[in-house]
Parts: structure tokens; C-alpha cells; sequence
């Protein structure tokens, strides 16, 4: 995989396409599992989570329905610290089993804002799957029950992570070069 240039910025090959889809492959057979006669509602944290979320569903083998919700925290390269909801959650959630799918948590900041209002609403039970996970960024009180990759704090982009809306496209991810 050659380095990738968005906005000026070089960014280096970090996790090929191949692990991913196997780490996909592992979290949707544990969900499957765990949700087995539960018919959960996955809820896709955009604009990230899409390719997560798409791909993980695709691969259950359980009733589950989808949504998906737009939350936001990044400008540039670093989080903003503050969370801003563009699309807000119109689904029923009371007595619902709820696995809330994020792209990446770092700070922690963005579910942390989020899940008071999810668990306002009642559901039976809230689980959250991520594709990435910094623990040495993390700031709040946000732990994933379903991940793919423990990363150090870097900055990465691809899988549907993007440096200012661009490089969600690309099937692999990368990390920022130094």
C-alpha cells in the first residue's frame, strides 16, 4: 500500500483492508452470539461509523434492524470538545436491546454526551461496538464492549475515518506521518 496524501498531509500504510474485514468477521459472529433471540437495534454513529456499521451488519446472522444518528466532535486533525447533534434519534428505544456502533473513541467525549440520552429513553440494554480504540486518550468514562483495534493516539484515516471529510473512501487505514 503506497502512502496516501489528503489535504498536503502524508499519511502511511497502518492496517490493511484483510485485517480489518477479519476483525469485522470476529465482532459480527460475538454479536450474533451475545444477541441471539434479541433482535437488537444498531445504531451508526455518522459519518464515520458507516463502513463499520454496514459492514458488521451485513455479517450478522440474527434479526437486527439499523438506524443510524449524527454526532460530531473533530475539526481537522483533533477533537473540538464539543459535541454537536446534526440528525437527531427518532427511534423507539424503550425495552430495546441498543449496540451503538462508533467509528473510533478516543477522548471518549462524544458517547459520553450521547448515552444520558439514550438511557433517558429506556432501552433493556446498551452495548457499544468501535472499530478503533485509543485507551490513552480516552477522558471519559466510555468503555467499548465490541472493538477491532487498540491503537496508540495517532491520528488515522480511512475505513470511513476522515481528515477534514476527505479519505473515508479508502478500504485500509493509515496514520498520520510524523
Amino acid at each position: 500500500m503506497p502512502d496516501a496524501i489528503i489535504q498536503g498531509k502524508t499519511f502511511t500504510p497502518f492496517i490493511s483492508a484483510k485485517q480489518i474485514l477479519e476483525q469485522v468477521a470476529n465482532i459480527a459472529a460475538q454479536i450474533s452470539l451475545d444477541y441471539a433471540g434479541k433482535r437488537p437495534l444498531v445504531l451508526g454513529i455518522l459519518n464515520g461509523s458507516f463502513m463499520f456499521a454496514s459492514d458488521v451488519f451485513r455479517q450478522l446472522d440474527i434479526e437486527a434492524e439499523i438506524s443510524f444518528i449524527k454526532l460530531a466532535s473533530y475539526k481537522g486533525t483533533t477533537s473540538s470538545g464539543n459535541v454537536v447533534t446534526s440528525i437527531g434519534l427518532e427511534e423507539n428505544l424503550q425495552g430495546r436491546h441498543i449496540i451503538i456502533v462508533e467509528d473510533i473513541i478516543d477522548t471518549g467525549k462524544t458517547l459520553y454526551s450521547f448515552l444520558p440520552e439514550v438511557y433517558q429513553r429506556q432501552p433493556a440494554s446498551v452495548r457499544i461496538a468501535t472499530f478503533l480504540t485509543k485507551p490513552t486518550a480516552l477522558q471519559f468514562d466510555v468503555k467499548a464492549d465490541y472493538f477491532c483495534f487498540e491503537i496508540d493516539n495517532k491520528f488515522v484515516v480511512g475505513y470511513g475515518l476522515d481528515y477534514d471529510g476527505l479519505g473515508r473512501n479508502l478500504p485500509e487505514l493509515y496514520v498520520l506521518k510524523d
